[in-house]
């Protein structure tokens, strides 16, 4: 069953009032400017320019004036809310940096005296049942779409219902043309693991692996074609057994960077697609006695909080969640007031945070290959005795 959260800001007990409760003839009258002109310039109305309805909404902050939301909602056909699903049952679906992200969210759409709605489903089915649900019911004027997969259902459904949505990512990879009139907001991955890639190869590295997430999601394809771009600007030949995917989690990326250990020649290096799957290898290297940023490098991204607290810290590129919840909230409000939703994307790029997990290789992938092995035989021994 879906569960529902939502925030909402209200005027704070410093905020002066006109008289009470301040009405609309009373905002009116301190702007110098007609009632219909105020309320059209808070319902979002097309004709009413950026710059007065910015200084309405900066008036109407200021003094405390909140609209009835029900009386609004019948005039307008808008309850000034928006929402995000999500899916519970997802393995990954307590990344730290989602509560960063929703509070962006919240803190934009509160700034503009809208609603943020927090839904949960139980599975991809049940996101677009609970979808359907909050529009039916007139609990979201649109909608953020997280986690977006190259074909994706909710974008579908929600064109067909003609509600505004925005993409936390894109969509479509290896489909052109497929999405041109949907909004979205991205980190530029791509971008991120071509530096990984470059960076790895200035320390000395010839032999990089790259560990990405479930081909499903479309920043897996972005990020293994990012970790591509950068071999080949490297003048790296391009290994296809230095690639696995799948990995979403620490014990993902566990499993797949080590069938990479266990290669007869070995990566000296490692590229992976998030830091859960990297953190998860980190461990699991260490326990069998292997030196992470010595024997065998290791980048990141996301940047959570956790990179910083691992030993060795992690080198990864860090995601400004906050300012992703904002960025999308802020874009999704500007569409459901009218803006034409292909001139609402904006991509951006991910911050170098340098730790300890990378550098120049001490080991060839030959002689990594027999200390692996090596540390196997102590580990089978030990097993039997």
């Amino acid at each position: 069953m879906a569960t529902n959260l939502s925030y909402r800001s209200f005027a704070s007990a410093n905020r002066t009032s006109v008289s009470g409760r301040v009405k609309l003839d009373e905002l009116a009258a301190h702007l110098g400017l007609s009632k219909s002109t105020v309320s059209r310039a808070l319902n979002g109305y097309s004709d009413i320019s950026e710059v007065t309805r910015t200084r309405v909404e900066t008036a109407a902050r200021k003094l405390g004036y909140r609209p009835l939301s029900h009386a609004q909602a019948i005039r307008t056909g808008q309850v000034r809310a928006i929402a995000m699903v999500l899916n519970s049952e997802e393995p990954d679906q307590h990344n730290p940096f989602l509560q960063d992200f929703l509070a962006g969210a919240c803190e934009a759409a509160s700034s503009l005296d809208w609603t943020m709605t927090i839904s949960t489903a139980t599975s991809e089915r049940d996101t677009l049942t609970v979808l359907s649900r909050l529009f039916e019911e007139r609990k979201a004027d649109g909608f953020i779409l997280p986690r977006t997969m190259v074909k994706d259902a909710r974008v579908g459904l929600l064109r067909n219902l003609e509600v505004p949505h925005i993409l936390y990512g894109r969509t479509g990879y290896g489909q052109p043309n497929t999405w041109e009139e949907t909004s979205w907001f991205d980190i530029a991955g791509e971008t991120a693991m071509r530096k990984a890639v470059l960076r790895l190869a200035g320390f000395g590295h010839t032999r990089i692996g790259f560990v990405g997430s479930d081909p499903k999601f479309n920043y897996s394809h972005l990020r293994r074609d990012g970790y591509t771009e950068g071999l080949h600007q490297a003048g790296l030949p391009l290994d296809p057994d230095l690639i696995r995917e799948g990995a979403r989690t620490r014990e993902d990326g566990a499993a797949q960077a080590m069938a990479l250990m266990q290669l007869d020649q070995p990566p000296t290096a490692i590229v992976f697609a998030t830091d859960l799957a990297a953190l998860g290898f980190c461990a699991a290297a260490q326990d069998l006695g292997f030196e992470i940023g010595r024997d065998v490098s290791v980048i990141g991204y996301d940047g959570i909080p956790e990179c910083r607290y691992a030993r060795p810290a992690l080198t990864t590129f860090a995601v400004d969640s906050r300012m992703a919840g904002q960025r999308l909230a802020t874009l999704l409000i500007r569409q459901i007031r009218g803006e034409d939703p292909a001139d609402l994307r904006e991509l951006t790029e991910a911050t170098l945070i340098e730790g300890e997990s990378d550098g120049p290789p001490h080991l060839t992938p030959a002689e990594l290959a027999i200390k692996h092995t090596e540390f196997n035989k102590e580990k089978t021994g030990g097993d039997h005795k």
